[in-house]
């Protein structure tokens, strides 16, 4: 079993990081992240978001539950607090 970490993504550190995505971020800053695209369409990266404001690029065509995003096609617009497994591989 996993245990589950609240993560912290600040806005201007995504910003300087050069990543595309919050997926990109995830992945650089060693978050384990499910995912089968990097477009919306399949939903695999599905992840909970606690608080903060992201914004989708385009909207993705997966389904979005209420409280989760699809970090494969959003940037973070304020600070935000995610739900992630820290990357042990």
């Amino acid at each position: 079993m996993t245990d589950k970490i609240e993560y912290t993504v600040l806005k201007s550190e995504f910003e300087s990081s050069g990543c595309d995505t919050l997926l990109d971020y995830m992945e650089q800053q060693s978050l384990k992240v499910h995912f089968h695209c990097r477009d919306g369409f399949c939903g695999a990266c599905r992840t909970p978001l606690k608080s903060g404001d992201i914004n989708y690029e385009k909207e993705p065509l997966a389904f979005v539950r209420r409280g989760d995003f699809l970090p494969c096609c959003s940037k973070p617009c304020t600070d935000i607090k995610i739900e992630a497994e820290k990357d042990t591989d």
